[in-house]
C-alpha cells in the first residue's frame, strides 16, 4: 500500500506566519525527486522555492498561485510510487505517415487527448473555468501529461474577447429594442460577434488580485513611517562634471581589472560614509526613549526587482572598496531580478539611497525606511544652465533630496549631510585625501 508524504510551509523567518504561493513548479501527476524544488512562495521579505521531502509523484495541490497559507500548513503531498518509464518514440509507421494527411486532420488538444479528467485541471485553472461559465472541454491545454494550467484559460478568454470585442462573457450586457409599434423605425443592436459593436463598446474589464505579501509589507512599513515618524524633506543640487569626467576615464580599466561596470552608486555610496560619520544622527536609531547611535554605516540600495522595489543591504560599507559595492550591488540586482533574495539579504540596514533617476524622477520625497532615520534619493541627470565664476555654464546636474526623522535629526544637521554629500561628489578627491 503506498503512503502520502505531506509537502508543508516550513518556518521561513522570524515572526512570519504567513506566506503567498508563488508559482509551482511541478504540476500534480508529475514525477519528483528529492530535494527537487516543487513550488515558490512568497514572503513579506524575499522568495523561497519549497524542496520535496521525498521522491514521489505530486498530488493533492490545495493552494493555487497568489492564494495565501500558514506556516506549517499542508499544500500538497507525494505519493510513493515507482517513476513512470521514458515515453516511447514514435514507431516508424508514424513517421512515415503523409504530411497532406496530417494537415487535413487537425491533431487533438492535450485536453482532449486526456478525457479532461478532474484531476488534469490545475486547481487555479478550475477556479477560472467557473468564473467564466466555461468547462475543460473547451478550452486547449498545455500542460505536461495534458494538464490545464491556469495559464491556458487566461490566453483562451483573452483570444475569445479579441475575437468578440468583448471583455467578458459577464462584463457587458447586450440590449435589444423593446418589441413594440417603434421597433421597426429603431435600428436593431448588433450582436456582440459583430465589428459594429466591437468598435463602439469599449473594453471596461477589471482584474482582481491579491496584494503580494511583499507589496503588504511594503504598504505596512510606508505607512508606519507616515504615522510614527516627524518626516522632513531637504533638497540640494550636484554638479556632476567632476564624477562624470572621472567615471568615464577609468570606467574601462575598471571593468577590466574588476569585471564590472563602474557607476554613480560607489560614489554615493562612499560620499554617504562620510556623511553618516561627520553627522552621525542621520544613521541612528530611536528605541524606546533612547538614542542607538551605531558606528558602522550598513547601507540599503533600493533595486527593482521581480517583484518590486527591494532594498537589499550593504554590510560595513565603510570597510568597501570601490569594486566591492559594483560587485555586491550587481550580485544583488541578478538576484532581485530571478526573485532569490533571501530574507537576510534584506535584514537591517542603518540608511538607504534611492535611485529614481534610472526611472527618469527629476525630484521626490522618498519615505524613510522604519526604523532608519534618513534616506537620500537621487534623481535624473540633466544638462541645466548655471553660475560658475560669474558666467553662466551648462553642467550636468543632479538634484538630491535626504528624508530624514526630525525627532532625532535637526534641520542643521540634514543640510550639512547633503553639503557632505554635495562636496564630495563634485571633488571625489576628497574620498581619497580624506578631506
Amino acid at each position: 500500500m503506498s503512503e502520502s508524504i505531506n509537502v508543508d510551509v516550513p518556518t521561513v523567518g522570524e515572526s512570519i506566519s504567513e506566506v503567498q504561493i508563488g508559482q509551482w513548479l511541478k504540476a500534480e501527476g508529475d514525477w519528483v525527486n528529492e530535494g527537487e524544488d516543487l513550488v515558490e512562495i512568497e514572503t513579506e521579505k524575499a522568495s523561497v522555492q519549497i524542496p520535496a521531502p521525498a521522491s514521489g509523484i505530486l498530488e493533492n495541490i490545495t493552494k493555487a498561485t497568489e492564494e495565501f497559507a500558514t506556516v506549517g500548513e499542508t499544500i500538497a503531498a507525494i505519493r510513493d510510487g515507482e517513476k513512470p518509464a521514458a515515453a516511447t518514440p514514435p514507431s516508424s509507421t508514424e513517421k512515415e505517415t503523409p504530411k497532406a494527411t496530417q494537415a487535413n486532420s487537425p491533431p487533438p488538444s492535450p485536453s482532449t487527448a486526456s478525457g479532461n479528467d478532474d484531476s488534469f485541471v490545475m486547481p487555479a485553472a478550475q477556479r477560472l473555468l467557473e468564473e467564466h461559465g466555461l468547462t475543460a472541454s473547451q478550452v486547449p491545454a498545455t500542460g505536461p501529461g495534458g494538464r490545464l494550467l491556469k495559464e491556458d484559460v487566461i490566453t483562451f478568454v483573452k483570444h475569445r474577447s479579441e475575437e468578440t470585442g468583448v471583455a467578458g462573457p459577464t462584463h457587458i450586457e447586450q440590449y435589444a429594442p423593446k418589441p413594440g409599434p417603434s421597433a421597426a423605425s429603431v435600428p436593431t443592436r448588433q450582436t456582440a460577434t459583430t465589428s459594429l459593436v466591437s468598435e463602439s463598446l469599449p473594453h471596461r474589464s477589471e482584474e482582481i488580485k491579491p496584494l503580494s505579501m511583499l507589496r503588504r509589507t511594503i504598504a505596512a512599513r510606508l505607512v508606519e513611517a507616515q504615522q510614527t515618524a516627524a518626516l522632513l524633506t531637504t533638497f540640494n543640487e550636484i554638479d556632476m562634471q567632476p564624477t562624470m569626467t572621472i567615471r568615464s576615464k577609468y570606467k574601462d580599466a575598471f571593468a577590466e581589472k574588476h569585471g564590472v561596470k563602474l557607476g554613480f552608486m560607489s560614489f554615493f555610496a562612499k560620499a554617504a560614509v562620510e556623511a553618516l560619520r561627520r553627522y552621525p544622527a542621520v544613521n541612528a536609531e530611536i528605541q524606546d526613549n533612547n538614542v542607538v547611535y551605531r558606528h558602522y554605516q550598513d547601507i540599503g540600495i533600493a533595486i527593482g526587482g521581480g517583484k518590486g522595489l527591494v532594498v537589499p543591504i550593504l554590510r560595513n560599507v565603510e570597510r568597501m572598496s570601490f569594486a566591492d559595492i559594483e560587485v555586491t550591488i550587481s550580485e544583488y540586482a541578478k538576484l532581485a531580478g530571478e526573485n532569490r533574495l533571501q530574507p537576510s539579504d534584506l535584514m537591517g540596514g542603518t540608511f538607504t539611497i534611492s535611485n529614481g533617476g534610472i526611472y527618469g524622477s527629476l525630484l521626490s520625497t522618498p519615505i524613510v525606511n522604519p526604523p532608519q532615520s534618513g534616506i537620500l534619493g537621487l534623481h535624473s541627470i540633466q544638462d541645466r544652465p548655471i553660475a560658475v565664476d560669474g558666467n553662466v555654464v551648462i553642467r550636468p546636474m543632479m538634484y538630491v533630496a535626504l528624508t530624514y526623522d526630525h525627532r532625532i535629526v535637526d534641520g542643521r544637521e540634514a543640510v550639512g549631510f547633503l553639503r557632505t554629500i554635495k562636496d564630495v561628489i563634485e571633488d571625489p578627491a576628497r574620498l581619497f585625501l580624506e578631506l
